[in-house]
């Protein structure tokens, strides 16, 4: 059933034009010089801000990561230094996280990695177990890292022969939905198989695992990341990618299928019904591109429109959508389920865009079906000066309150947290690889993660790969 431009109208009145319709998360920071470091009192180093986040970074002596003063980091994984349980190196490239209760009070965790393509093209591909792999080309995949109570760390592979490997995310019922950010098709820069898909991984029961198939009702294009509604089963997914620029999808399960550890597996390739996104504002006139809104608070009705070809056999999906069929957004990259709804990132706009900008949180309602603008940073003037925080991209939902985001913009590169009221600041700087002059490759932060019982966040050094679990006097953030 459509939601109707009049139905949106009248509901926009009623909540007073749907600002902050649902979520914890209110206006955020809204331009550079209104973010976190702004607020920290540059010789006593006290919280300017009424106690919002945990004061100013203090420079690492090992040069990896910049933490607040009472905070620690440990490094879990090591590409080129760290092995597999089968005695080869840790894959390169980590990416999208997420981490899982385990047997005898261990912490479990699915790391993807981001490698596209042969695998010659990298120093150390996911390796090819024997029954997890389904292209023997490709380079990416995922591994389950486990971190047992007494520090030790073993890892192994949940999946092999996979591309490109981005984002993902964790499902309901305790499993991990990988993500291929690629359109290649098999004879097509060395696969063997159609890429671009979605693979579920079980943390816990590793025979799950083997075989590979292939969720191709969810589509095939440029994966990032995906959630699970849990009480209406609904998946949601992002599509990174321009000319055009990218799209969400929603996709719904068949009647009668109930989710579970699985089940996703025995479903037929064309099962359920995936569409793709288109927003209306308040007045109802369509919105052709989430770059349009401009303002904190800024609310979109939302309808969905069938998909024509899901598999994109001879157009990409996003292709198959004439002007004013549905709606469209540069990077579209992570996602994170919480507060009832999915929080929704759009990394970055520029000229492929009607509007340029340097981030934006949605948050969609899927009661509601609403789409609300919970963040949007402003054009970052000077990336190279630390403070201004841009191009969001991995996100988490805090239990302190607020979200935790994993910056992959220009220059410095941060984690930092948005509270509920709108004030921001830093967690960590990337002291290893941040684009600036003293350290001038550059790469960026991801799989940002809380364990289970919330006292560890884990997020990793895109390149080389470098798993890291910080943890530190943690608190339950003020409005400020």
């Amino acid at each position: 059933m459509s939601l109707t431009r009049r139905d949106f109208a009248r509901n926009s009145a009623i909540t007073g034009a749907g600002v902050a319709l649902a979520g914890s998360v209110g206006a955020l920071a809204t331009a550079p010089q209104a973010l976190a470091s702004t607020d920290i009192d540059a010789e006593s180093g006290a919280d300017a801000r009424g106690g919002v986040g945990y004061g100013p970074l203090i420079p690492d002596p090992d040069g990896i990561l910049a933490l607040p003063a009472g905070f620690k980091y440990r490094v879990i994984t090591y590409s080129g230094k760290t092995k597999l349980e089968s005695g080869e190196i840790t894959p390169s490239n980590h990416d999208g996280t997420a981490t899982f209760d385990g047997p005898r009070g261990t912490t479990l965790l699915v790391n993807n990695h981001e490698l596209k393509g042969p695998r010659a093209n990298w120093k150390y591909p996911v390796p090819l177990t024997e029954g997890l792999v389904y292209d023997p080309a490709a380079s990416g995949g995922c591994t389950v890292v486990e971190v047992r109570p007494d520090g030790r760390v073993a890892e192994w592979v949940g999946i092999a022969g996979t591309s490109t490997n981005c984002a993902g995310g964790r499902t309901p019922w305790g499993t991990w939905l990988t993500c291929e950010e690629t359109e290649d098709k098999a004879g097509s820069n060395g696969m063997t198989k159609d890429h671009g898909y979605v693979f579920e991984v079980d943390p816990i029961d590793h025979r799950a695992n083997r075989d590979p198939k292939p969720l191709k009702f969810f589509g095939r294009y440029a994966h990032e990341a995906v959630v699970i509604d849990p009480k209406r089963g609904h998946a949601y997914l992002t599509e990174d990618a321009a000319s055009p620029n990218g799209l969400l999808f929603r996709w719904t399960p068949p009647q009668g299928f109930e989710h579970g550890r699985g089940k996703l597996r025995t479903l037929a390739d064309d099962a359920g019904a995936l569409q793709a996104f288109k927003c209306f504002d308040s007045g109802g006139q369509f919105v052709d591109d989430l770059s349009r809104a401009t303002k904190i608070g800024t609310v979109y009705g939302v309808d969905w429109v069938d998909v024509p070809d899901r598999d994109a056999k001879t157009v990409a999906v996003r292709k198959q959508f004439t002007a004013g069929q549905v709606t469209r957004a540069r990077k579209l990259e992570g996602m994170w389920w919480g507060d009832g709804g999915a929080y929704i990132v759009s990394s970055f706009a520029r000229a492929e865009s009607p509007v340029q900008h340097d981030g934006q949180v949605w948050f969609y309602d899927p009661k509601r079906r609403t789409l609300t603008l919970k963040v949007l940073l402003g054009v970052n003037p000077d990336p190279s000066v630390d403070g201004a925080f841009d191009g969001p991209d991995n996100i988490t939902v805090s239990p302190y309150g607020g979200l935790v985001i994993a910056e992959d913009g220009e220059g410095i590169q941060h984690l930092f947290g948005a509270t509920d009221s709108g004030k921001t600041y830093p967690i960590a700087r990337n002291e290893l690889n941040n684009g600036t002059e003293e350290a001038p490759e550059y790469s960026e932060f991801t799989g940002v993660t809380f364990s289970c019982d919330g006292k560890i966040l884990f997020a990793n050094i895109q390149e080389p790969g470098i798993m890291l679990a910080i943890t530190g006097p943690w608190k339950r953030q003020k409005r400020g």
